[in-house]
């Protein structure tokens, strides 16, 4: 019972996360009132089945309650709207440790509150682009900042940024203002005495040591992540093969590595404490050796950023480890519960975190099976260990699928022999050379200098282990997409699951598999017959199109890269193809040179088959990738694909005989379907609109992509005025420095009767088009939002002057650098 009301706290903080708005604070008190009078009743008569229904549901009400509360205190630390992109001196504390951009540095600031000052939240997410820049956690700054609510893409399937920020606290993002004409930000205490500042201070001055030591090696950026837990030095390509053979959760801090060093100070406390006659008498060893690994295991969480799983595991460890102690028997599944129930009371917002059910399921599925099948013959005691190892690593895959297939939209069929190969490798050899490198890396010289060796053989080692995984991930059947199924159906999938690893004599337990079939056989969602949909994915400031019928894929552009090991095409793109079970393009149309239009290219050609690239892009451009049969986008080329008829409407031949801009280089495309026709224009410019309009007057189209993303070059009074269009998407980043689409710009589509929704505002958005030529839309941040999210196309006012200007000088969306998606398991 103890461990049913566990999980039933954790399943009404769960709940609260699914809600659109939060409830008032009258009705959370009128919630967590009602509960508790109810728990107190259902006390009274607990022998009764009923009395004990009643109490679970009132202690789902109680988790409901306090996550509602906790959201309701944290939202209200907000950014106004009307202080969007001004001008703010704070002054505060690096609290985090700084992640390495291109050219500066982003790190959470907490701010120290002015009297008199306007409203600027307590902690926000700074970046300094400044090429000499050097902050350390811990330091008090003063600087001239400019800010912006939280707001991330937001896409079906791809990763919420905005629910990141807000389990972190983070209540607005910008950068720090250091031009010629801006106050210079001043250093005005080196060191502020607090004990997570001091973690942080740590575990930075630890990444500093270590850098000159995994400079220059392949899977530096592994080794980091297995001392500090910072994956941010992992590139996408690298994230792609962890993710196709199912190993992600080895390059983290997981709950195995955790245990292991737990386990090992525990061995090494105990054996030194039993060499002392003094200590014995003090204690017992076994006490000292518990107390010890606990210990170990809390400053090893800390020192990797206490995420999701370093939770769970320190958690665990310390309810077994207080029972033993205090010679209480607690099972295991009543550890896990309070766990999970601990977790989520000191965070609400971990349930978001797909680590979280990873990291749960994983142990549930190892303390299920586990108790079932204890050692038989202890004669044998090699050959049960590996037994059971075999038979909990089947476990762990076969639980794990319901949460893989809902949370990255593939299944990786090679994943049990890639861990049965990787788990050992990792966890027992390159971990703790990874360490034991850290750890000589900390000291002074000479003892310094054997870093290098340690960390030089954990790199070559996991050098060794990515060969054998590239070669496992180049097979076709490496990973199954999967369309992102209906959650009754994953619900469904779980209990198979359950019924599949019951204990023996469980009746029936193969008829468990039949309750996975629904999830992989559920029909992706397609476009009905004579029908085309159109989705503009929400990539920040670019453009990526995905044109479909029932039976045709075509993409147009890829969106922007955002850095030098990250772009759309990995983030955003493929996510979103994986989400929607879409594992082959038909064609994909570059429309011009310029990154955020062809920035995630290559990415896609990597990750998809795609038949036909059509492309004004030069051939043999890095954009393109490997690929080589790229047709040159030519004015009058005229194809059919099932029901689309595409005609190339710029540029023309002669227009790449001559130099021109790449904006006027544009691939413009009419695709016509029965009583549909839209028009893709990339930046094609007023200009090349006319000339186009003029090689074909009779152009009409009754939807359109907005040139330029709403630039006050294009979209021409001509253009709009002939096409007779009464739809528009204008694909831009939010607040972003081009001031796309720009107000002309909104005023003219409005004057010509066309609907223009924007990325920025209305996230990923959908139009379903019927054979007679009308439609429906589906806007992500209208359709599918939580109270989280930020809802800028309803409360936006007039700006005042200059407060458009650049929030991120990157010029990509807030994107966190690290894995494409939330890979953390446990």
């Amino acid at each position: 019972m103890r461990a049913a009301a566990l999980i039933a706290f954790v399943c009404g903080v769960c709940l609260l996360q699914w809600q659109v708005t939060l409830p008032s604070p009258m009705g959370i008190a009128f919630v967590a009132c009602t509960a508790v009078i109810t728990l107190a009743v259902s006390g009274w008569f607990r022998r009764h089945p009923a009395a004990r229904g009643s109490g679970l549901l009132a202690i789902i009400c109680i988790g409901f309650a306090y996550a509602a509360a906790h959201a309701t205190w944290r939202m209200s630390d907000e950014l106004a709207f009307d202080d969007e992109g001004r001008d703010v001196a704070i002054t505060g504390v690096v609290a985090s440790l700084p992640v390495k951009l291109e050219r500066g540095v982003r790190f959470e600031f907490d701010v120290q509150p002015v009297t008199g000052q306007q409203k600027v939240p307590s902690r926000l997410l700074l970046g300094w682009y400044s090429g000499n820049t050097v902050v350390q956690p811990a330091e008090r700054w003063s600087f001239t900042v400019r800010l912006k609510r939280p707001h991330g893409t937001m896409n079906p399937g791809g990763f919420d940024f905005e629910a990141w920020m807000l389990e972190r606290n983070l209540r607005a993002s910008g950068y720090v203002r250091a031009g010629r004409n801006d106050p210079v930000p001043a250093r005005t205490q080196s060191m502020v005495w607090r004990p997570l500042y001091a973690i942080e201070r740590a575990r930075s001055m630890l990444r500093d040591r270590l850098e000159p030591h995994v400079a220059g090696k392949r899977f530096g950026g592994v080794l980091v992540a297995l001392i500090l837990g910072d994956q941010r030095a992992i590139g996408d390509a690298d994230w792609t093969l962890f993710n196709r053979t199912g190993i992600g959760h080895l390059v983290s801090i997981s709950g195995l590595h955790i245990t292991m060093i737990a386990s090992l100070v525990g061995l090494l406390v105990g054996a030194l404490w039993r060499r002392s006659p003094a200590l014995l008498t003090r204690a017992a060893a076994q006490t000292a050796a518990v107390l010890g690994g606990l210990l170990a295991a809390l400053l090893y969480a800390l020192l990797a950023g206490w995420g999701v799983p370093a939770q769970r595991t320190v958690v665990m460890l310390a309810t077994v480890g207080v029972a033993w102690l205090f010679s209480s028997r607690i099972s295991m599944g009543t550890s896990l519960a309070l766990a999970a129930a601990l977790v989520c009371l000191i965070d609400p917002w971990a349930a978001l975190a797909p680590g979280f059910w990873l990291s749960f399921g994983a142990v549930a599925a190892i303390v299920w099976v586990s108790q079932w099948r204890p050692m038989r013959d202890r004669t044998r005691r090699w050959f049960e260990l590996l037994r059971a190892a075999t038979r909990v690593q089947v476990a762990v895959t076969l639980a794990l699928i319901p949460a893989t297939v809902l949370l990255f939209h593939q299944l990786s069929l090679i994943s049990p022999l890639a861990n049965a190969v990787a788990i050992p490798v990792v966890s027992w050899a390159v971990t703790p050379l990874a360490l034991g490198g850290a750890a000589f890396a900390a000291l002074p010289a000479p003892l310094s200098s054997l870093a290098g060796p340690m960390l030089g053989l954990a790199n070559a080692m996991f050098a060794a282990l990515a060969i054998a995984l590239q070669w496992a991930a180049s097979l076709s059947w490496a990973a199954l997409p999967v369309a992102t199924p209906p959650v009754v159906l994953v619900v469904l999938a779980a209990g198979g699951v359950v019924w599949m690893l019951a204990p023996p004599g469980w009746p029936l337990r193969a008829m468990g598999a039949a309750a996975l079939l629904p999830m992989f056989v559920w029909p992706a969602e397609r476009a009905g017959d004579n029908e085309v949909w159109i989705t503009a994915l929400d990539i920040g400031q670019g453009s990526a199109l995905l044109v479909e019928t029932r039976d045709r894929m075509w993409l147009y552009d890829t969106g922007p890269r955002y850095s030098s090991d990250s772009d759309a095409g990995e983030r955003v793109v493929l996510p979103y193809l994986r989400h929607r079970g879409i594992g082959h393009l038909d064609g994909l149309i570059l429309s011009h040179l310029d990154s955020d239009h062809s920035g995630g290219a290559a990415a896609v050609l990597r990750g998809i088959e795609v038949e036909r690239v059509l492309s004004s892009v030069p051939a043999g451009h890095p954009a393109l990738g490997h690929r080589t049969d790229v047709e040159r986008c030519t004015a009058g080329m005229r194809w059919n694909s099932g029901s689309l008829g595409f005609v190339v409407l710029h540029p023309s031949r002669e227009d790449y005989d001559v130099k021109r801009s790449t904006n006027s280089m544009s691939c413009v495309v009419s695709i016509t379907a029965g009583a549909t026709r839209l028009l893709l224009t990339g930046d094609v410019p007023v200009a090349d609109e006319a000339a186009l309009l003029a090689r074909d007057p009779g152009l009409r189209a009754g939807w359109l992509a907005a040139p330029h993303h709403g630039s006050r070059t294009s979209s021409g009074e001509m253009l709009l005025k002939s096409l007779g269009a009464t739809a528009a998407v204008a694909q831009a980043g939010y607040r972003n420095r081009f001031r796309h689409p720009h107000t002309d710009v909104l005023a003219r589509y409005r004057a010509n009767n066309i609907e223009l929704l924007r990325t920025d505002h209305a996230g990923a958005v959908q139009w379903r088009f019927t054979a007679d030529g009308t439609s429906t839309v589906h806007a992500s941040r209208l359709h599918d939002a939580r109270y989280w999210h930020n809802r800028p196309g309803m409360h936006s006012r007039p700006l005042p002057s200059g407060a458009l200007d650049v929030i991120d000088p990157e010029n990509s969306p807030d994107v966190i650098p690290g894995p494409p998606e939330p890979f953390v398991r446990g």
